[in-house]
């Protein structure tokens, strides 16, 4: 009965989390992973060697005990997946939720000792996953509009005039743009993956002063990054030496993360933060091990019988008519099956897509309005569709309170150099930024927003005036059709 139920569990288990095993596959086999992959090994590796080297013993039970932290983690991180399956459908959170809750599971059939022992290891193997980008997206625009004022703030104290736009300071020397790479995103995930490697190998144990550490290390990281990026912006735009920031850019980041980290593993030791041994549990009531198993079984299923996926939307039936500019002249592309499925999938309102020819400049463009940012997503991703690569990637000032995404691309086939230009528009507001239009939609009423993805058959130069024309036009009536 006990390897029934065992076997039982597991199967359930699978079954509710059935939804994440395809997500999981494609992260094992894409190349555009090889780096969460090759982390991944390293991290298995270093619990083969803990385990071989008798620095974690694993204990189990035949059958599951209730322990109470393992047991909300099990149950409350399950809940929360099904939530999120309901209603945000991101990929990657579900994953963390599966992993968190998985080792909540495992817990209650390990003893407390070795489940705490191995909770650095549970989260390292969580951390590898690719959601660097995610926390890029929800995290990055945040931090770098904190990093744009706070830089801002401190020109102002040494009397240097600017003027910000989203994540764009505008001083008299140039622009100077707080881009994805300054937000320090990526410092605080692999800080995070320090943090936890440092804490397993040195066999400290995921505790308050641990917690308390580890905001000091991310404020450490923080200031080091805003620190990197102020000296970047005085030597680019104040001292006009961009040659300097170029050299100063990445051994800046080297030695603020270094600095950073040895602190933090200093931290570590000073607080002596010991492993902990428990005693041996003992069970108030002895039925209880045999009344969890059929609780634990009954749960999962019923869990497993309520998992819904957020239902898709479909495009509207009917395009929109675009007012726009007699001088434009246009000619429909239809949209392909799968690529109205994607459209559809994340709930785009309706996807116009034209061929255009605007004074010798010709191409192709895309308009997407949509009250939800998920039909929204990076342009650069469907350039990669087609087989293009981006070289770069910056901000471009078109005119006040108007930045544009502008896009370096190149096709690998015959070395071509192309040109592409996107950003997001609501009635009161226009931002290049994907991070500010997915924030946007934390204020209620929703607003309405249209993506304008614009991809020409020519390189451009970027201030080329016949483009700007172009731009300006495009917005004029993307607000006309906005205000109906």
């Amino acid at each position: 009965m006990t390897l029934f139920f065992a076997l039982a569990i597991v199967a359930a288990w699978l079954w509710l989390y059935r939804a994440m095993f395809e997500y999981l596959g494609a992260l094992a086999a894409r190349e555009d992973f090889r780096l969460n992959q090759l982390l991944l090994l390293g991290v298995v590796a270093l619990i083969a060697r803990q385990i071989h080297a008798g620095q974690w013993r694993l204990r189990f039970h035949a059958t599951p005990r209730f322990y109470p932290l393992p047991f909300l983690l099990a149950g409350g991180a399950s809940l929360a997946y099904l939530a999120a399956e309901r209603f945000l459908d991101i990929n990657t959170l579900s994953a963390i939720l599966f992993g968190v809750a998985s080792y909540g599971l495992l817990g209650l059939y390990l003893t407390p000792s070795g489940w705490r022992q191995g909770l650095p290891a549970a989260l390292l193997l969580i951390g590898v996953l690719p959601f660097a980008e995610h926390m890029q997206t929800f995290l990055g625009f945040p931090m770098r509009v904190a990093t744009a004022e706070i830089v801002r703030q401190a020109f102002a104290g040494l009397g240097i005039a600017s003027t910000g736009t989203d994540t764009i300071l505008i001083l008299e020397n140039g622009v100077a743009q707080i881009d994805s790479p300054c937000s320090g995103v990526k410092s605080l995930w692999t800080g995070a993956l320090f943090l936890l490697a440092a804490t397993w190998l040195d066999r400290r144990v995921v505790n308050m002063r641990w917690l308390l550490i580890a905001l000091i290390f991310a404020a450490l990281l923080f200031a080091s990054n805003l620190l990197r990026v102020a000296a970047l912006v005085v030597s680019a735009q104040v001292l006009n030496l961009p040659i300097l920031a170029q050299m100063l850019h990445v051994p800046l980041g080297i030695l603020g993360f270094g600095g950073a980290s040895a602190a933090a593993v200093a931290l570590l030791r000073i607080a002596r933060v010991a492993p902990t041994h428990f005693a041996a549990p003992t069970d108030s009531a002895p039925a209880s091990r045999y009344w969890l198993a059929p609780l634990l079984l009954t749960s999962i299923l019923g869990m497993g019988i309520l998992y819904a996926p957020r239902p898709h939307t479909g495009l509207q039936r009917n395009e929109p008519q675009w007012n726009l500019p007699a001088a434009l002249q246009t000619t429909a592309l239809p949209l392909k099956p799968d690529e109205r499925a994607w459209l559809t999938r994340d709930g785009a309102e309706s996807a116009t897509r034209l061929r255009f020819q605007w004074q010798g400049l010709t191409g192709s463009m895309i308009l997407v309005p949509s009250r939800t940012w998920r039909a929204h997503h990076y342009p650069e991703r469907c350039f990669q569709v087609y087989g293009l690569t981006t070289d770069e990637s910056h901000a471009q000032l078109v005119a006040e309170n108007f930045s544009a995404r502008a896009v370096t691309l190149r096709d690998p086939k015959s070395a071509a150099r192309l040109n592409a230009t996107y950003w997001f528009q609501s009635a009161t507001r226009i931002t290049d930024d994907y991070g500010a239009r997915m924030w946007a939609d934390t204020v209620a009423p929703a607003e309405r927003w249209v993506l304008v993805s614009i991809l020409f058959d020519q390189p451009l130069d970027a201030n080329d005036a016949r483009a700007i024309s172009f731009y300006r036009a495009l917005r004029a009536a993307v607000a006309r059709q906005l205000s109906n």
